[in-house]
């Protein structure tokens, strides 16, 4: 591969930064030279592009980087990251004859259409019936992801982001009700993001602890929570009867979200992707998700004909905007 041909692509999360060249004069899209990195041990998203470039063989003239926030101005700032930067100095900086900038779920949603059978987990619908516009897509992480894809293979896809994650959360239940409650103590507005994210599954788990929400200082809050990872893991383990409620009432909450995501945007599909759910998918398979997705009064017969899909791909966020780079050719 020339330089002339080759791009840069990112994923820039809360947590981590994913970075992979692209050719794109291949007919397929592709990837190379994949490479993730701790946002921690870099001071800035400059300096995290520029230790990737220095270890890959040749150097891209254009750049599509996926961001975890609003893009629709030339100042950027991470939602879950202390990282800001100026798109127009940064191309300058870098060289860069190209460099579109994407919402991170945007990018995700962009590589829907190009996802093979094999990076695709289904839970409900047909798995051999091509997926078609509109195409709902979330997931949390981080943080949570809200996109869509419109279009069909016939006609080409466009991907429309959105910041839906930060939507507010409705409760049902009481349950859901004390959480939300415990939620606005801390934080004054409950957006759904608050609970269906990494640090949501541990705020979650709080409550159901019996963790106080008032009179606590940051720190102290934080060191009464369990990790995520360690949440999921001891709900899979069974033994931990608070971890099990929390896992449920996240899987319960995103059955919910789905549910709104797709009637709201229409969809024939809702396609999760982000790091959490491909960690328990049978456990998803037996919570209430499907259950919650379905409980839309009236509308419950529309949304039992939606398709619903799991990211199993490694890297949707680097495919993305690598598809997007190339559609704007």
């Amino acid at each position: 591969m020339s330089g002339s041909r080759l791009a840069l692509v990112g994923d820039i999360g809360g947590t981590n930064a994913r970075f992979a060249l692209t050719d794109l004069a291949a007919d397929a899209v592709n990837l190379h030279a994949s490479l993730s990195l701790a946002n921690a041990e870099f001071a800035s998203l400059q300096h995290a592009i520029e230790h990737y470039l220095a270890i890959v063989p040749e150097a891209p003239h254009r750049a599509a980087l996926a961001v975890a926030c609003p893009v629709g101005s030339d100042e950027i700032r991470l939602t879950n990251r202390a990282w800001s930067f100026s798109r127009s100095e940064l191309q300058q900086v870098l060289g860069m004859s190209e460099l579109r900038m994407l919402n991170d779920f945007g990018a995700v949603a962009w590589a829907v259409p190009a996802l093979q059978a094999s990076d695709v987990i289904t839970l409900h619908g047909d798995a051999s019936l091509p997926m078609r516009g509109p195409i709902s897509v979330l997931g949390p992480g981080t943080g949570l992801g809200v996109a869509m894809v419109v279009g069909s293979p016939e006609q080409g896809w466009h991907a429309v982001e959105t910041e839906g994650g930060h939507v507010s959360f409705a409760p049902i239940g009481d349950e859901e009700r004390a959480i939300n409650a415990w939620l606005t103590a801390r934080h004054g507005r409950v957006s759904t993001e608050r609970l269906l994210s990494g640090m949501g599954l541990a705020d979650i788990d709080a409550v159901l602890r019996g963790v106080e929400a008032v009179n606590m200082p940051s720190a102290a809050h934080r060191a009464s929570l369990r990790d995520p990872a360690e949440i999921v893991a001891l709900a899979l383990e069974g033994h931990d009867a608070a971890a099990r409620r929390a896992l449920a009432r996240f899987c319960a909450v995103l059955g919910s979200v789905a549910g709104d995501c797709a009637l709201i945007h229409g969809a024939r599909s809702v396609v999760i992707a982000g790091g959490i759910v491909p960690r328990f998918l049978p456990f998803l398979r037996a919570s209430a998700f499907r259950e919650r997705f379905l409980a839309k009064g009236r509308m419950a017969t529309l949304l039992e004909s939606v398709s619903i899909h799991v990211v199993s791909h490694p890297h949707p966020g680097l495919l993305g905007a690598a598809c997007a780079l190339r559609a704007a050719r």
